[in-house]
């Protein structure tokens, strides 16, 4: 009798985008694209980094961005993490160079912490754990909107000089590959956005292929190059120990910055996943333009970073959820004040135009945008 092929633990999320990412890198050291194959590659990855953000642009609702501007303080405090804190801790991991990590590994590993927060993955993990769902779709869709122009102006202050790259040139790369494509898309919007609306579900397939053929031109240039001679595997592993230790002090710091400030439990949770997490879907295409050919070894980090945090919060997420709900508390009770205030049921929004929709299936491989429908109780 046939035993049944053993089935990976419900908290791993590793699906099939994740093994075609694994897959695409493997195929990039196997066969990497040389010579004409190479020029018609970087072509067609520059083609899909610009589809990407034009796509993005057309899917951001203005209006679902400017109602959630009443949760600033929230709004600040994520922004904060992903383009403060996260930086901080990135600059005081240079004294790890060259003892527990080479120089091209620790400029990925910097370029990691200037990316923007997630969108997809983070709502979800909130609707998980019962937190504040319509504040993580505002948070991660400010953070998208603001990495945009954040993240090149954050690589210029502190990757020069660690390989970036980082010129006038690179300004002007990212500003037509990247901001113009960008807002392009929002000027469409109001044409263009109930038909790509209607049709999600497919455009998530060109949005996933785009990300593919990046990490395909990006990895074929460093085979080529001969990059990959440079890391070892003890290497690999400092890496992921380091990207371990980073994810432990932003989960932790995240949760209890959050409750000294005051806010609630289901606010801090949306705090806590929103303001750990970096996107893989912004960072890759930023990473093509800021890097060029060493972009291979930049976004490594960035990936194994991306898997890492989908596992661990995952893990996070489920044991929150798990917890009794608090007792409801009125308007005005001093306990409720002590606890950040009263926080009465809000609607569950759904995000059909967050921009990193884009992204769904890149950086919440693993999760999809949770229902209205569910049974979360998104508060304020």
């Amino acid at each position: 009798m046939r035993r049944p092929l053993p089935k990976p633990p419900s908290w791993l999320p590793v699906d099939g985008y994740i093994l075609a990412l694994v897959g695409t890198v493997a195929l990039a050291a196997l066969l990497p694209a040389r010579g004409p194959a190479a020029t018609v590659a970087d072509g067609a990855s520059t083609g899909a980094v610009g589809l990407l953000f034009f796509l993005y642009g057309a899917r951001l609702s203005t209006r679902e961005a400017m109602a959630g501007l009443r949760h600033w303080r929230l709004h600040l405090t994520v922004l904060a993490c992903t383009f403060a804190v996260f930086p901080v801790l990135g600059l005081a991991a240079r004294g790890l160079v060259p003892y527990v990590l080479p120089p091209a590994l620790y400029t990925g590993l910097l370029f990691l912490c200037l990316v923007p927060s997630t969108v997809q993955s983070s709502i979800a993990f909130t609707s998980l754990a019962r937190g504040n769902v319509a504040a993580a779709i505002c948070a991660g869709s400010f953070s998208s909107l603001v990495g945009i122009v954040v993240t090149p102006l954050l690589a210029g202050l502190v990757l020069h000089g660690d390989g970036g790259g980082f010129s006038a040139g690179s300004l002007v790369s990212i500003v037509c590959q990247l901001l113009l494509p960008f807002l392009a898309g929002q000027l469409l919007r109001r044409w263009i956005g109930p038909f790509l609306t209607r049709r999600k579900k497919a455009l998530g397939y060109v949005d996933r292929g785009s990300i593919l053929l990046v990490v395909y031109s990006a990895f074929s240039t460093g085979m080529v190059q001969g990059i990959w001679h440079q890391v070892s595997p003890l290497r690999l592993l400092c890496l992921l120990g380091v990207e371990a230790v980073l994810l432990a002090v932003m989960l932790t710091g995240t949760s209890y910055g959050a409750r000294r400030l005051g806010f609630g439990r289901a606010d801090r949770i949306a705090i806590t996943f929103a303001g750990s997490k970096k996107s893989l879907a912004a960072g890759l295409p930023m990473a093509s333009v800021l890097f060029g050919a060493q972009a291979g070894l930049a976004v490594l980090p960035l990936m194994l970073f991306h898997q890492m945090q989908l596992m661990v919060c995952a893990v996070v997420a489920r044991r929150w959820g798990a917890e009794p709900e608090p007792e409801p508390r009125r308007e005005g009770d001093p306990a409720a004040a002590a606890e950040g205030g009263s926080y009465l049921p809000g609607p569950v929004t759904r995000s059909n135009d967050s921009p990193s929709t884009s992204g769904a299936g890149t950086e919440a491989s693993s999760s999809r945008t949770p229902d209205s429908s569910a049974s979360v109780s998104a508060r304020r």
